[in-house]
């Protein structure tokens, strides 16, 4: 591979354990299984948004973690990591004690020093990605749970971060009300998530080929966020002095199917329960031709453009800036970065 890229574990009802040690903890629909009667899409039986299968999104992560070469796939995860540690740095406090929801392999933690996070939770679905955690300066306890059902106690962290986890969320707005929760007053929330406009390239490539050669198309990309809704998001979950921006990375591959081959790699094939499940060699070899004809650039290789969304929230604190016709504004800041920044794989 060849790239070129930008840059105090308190009593949360877990057991005693060293810097890295584990805690398997149960919560509703823990391991992905979700609620009873959750084997369609649609509203599950609770009412709640079903469109993902987290058991799926598990056995997902589960094996692209154990691939001999997984550390190929990281480069996304590890560019993203980087930009949310940088959004910590920019916040001129010691955190002792912060929360990575759906961290995996920790590629938020690496970049991150003890003087400004003294200890690390790190959760995850996938244990396989948990054991292979990317190592740290920062004492770190690992804790496997889903990021759908949060088990820790109120009032908890100082910082909760997470990095390209909470797009297969099934219930964004109720994973967002878990984080307000565990949330110390005047704690912050960082975040990263792929937005609506990622992998535009191959979604109309396949629905292009597929209309063509099959007479209609099925979704093969998942449904993202779109940043028109975010800020509204964490607003509703109960954050307020809100940051929304947005950068656009931009990878480079031989072909369609490194495309696909490297979304396999980083456990992040489509889990949709409406989705179809295989493509015919037809439909992959029209939509290959549609992306380099539509897409492709002079030197052969295709863009693949991740459109990547941050957020910040602060839970509200007497301590915070208010305006004076408000007792607790709640203002939105949306930035557009404009240019992509590029990363070639070979």
């Amino acid at each position: 591979m060849s790239g070129r890229l930008c840059r105090r574990l308190l009593r949360l009802g877990l057991p005693a354990s060293s810097a890295g040690g584990w805690s398997r903890l149960s919560g509703a629909g823990l391991n992905g299984t979700g609620p009873p009667g959750a084997g369609r899409s649609g509203l599950s039986g609770g009412g709640r948004m079903n469109v993902f299968s987290r058991e799926m999104k598990q056995r997902q992560k589960d094996w692209a973690a154990q691939l001999q070469d997984s550390q190929q796939y990281d480069y996304l995860r590890q560019e993203v990591g980087s930009r949310v540690a940088d959004r910590v740095y920019d916040i001129a406090r010691t955190f002792p004690l912060a929360l990575d929801i759906g961290g995996g392999r920790s590629h938020i933690a690496e970049h991150l020093s003890k003087e400004v996070v003294e200890r690390f939770c790190l959760t995850d679905v996938s244990q396989q990605s948990l054991r292979r955690r990317r190592p740290s300066e920062i004492p770190t306890h690992c804790v496997l749970a889903d990021e759908e059902f949060l088990p820790f106690k109120e009032n908890t962290f100082d910082l909760v971060v997470s990095s390209l986890a909470l797009h297969w969320i099934n219930d964004l707005p109720g994973a967002l009300r878990q984080i307000h929760q565990v949330l110390k007053p005047d704690g912050v929330f960082i975040g990263a998530m792929v937005g609506g406009e990622t992998l535009y390239e191959l979604r109309c490539s396949l629905q292009l080929a597929e209309t063509e050669r099959e007479g209609g198309f099925s979704p093969h990309i998942s449904p993202y966020t779109a940043v028109t809704d975010l800020g509204n998001l964490l607003g509703q979950a109960g954050f307020n002095m809100l940051t929304v921006d947005i950068d656009d990375i931009q990878v480079h591959y031989p072909g369609i199917m490194e495309v696909m081959t490297d979304l396999q790699g980083m456990g992040e094939s489509n889990c949709a329960w409406n989705r179809k499940s295989l493509l015919h060699r037809d439909t992959i070899l029209a939509a290959a031709a549609i992306y380099k004809e539509m897409y492709g650039s002079e030197d052969g290789s295709i863009p693949a453009t991740f459109e990547i969304l941050y957020m910040i929230g602060w839970k509200p604190h007497e301590s915070q800036v208010r305006t004076p016709d408000a007792p607790c504004a709640s203002v939105c800041f949306c930035c557009v970065h404009g240019g992509a920044i590029s990363i070639f794989r070979t």
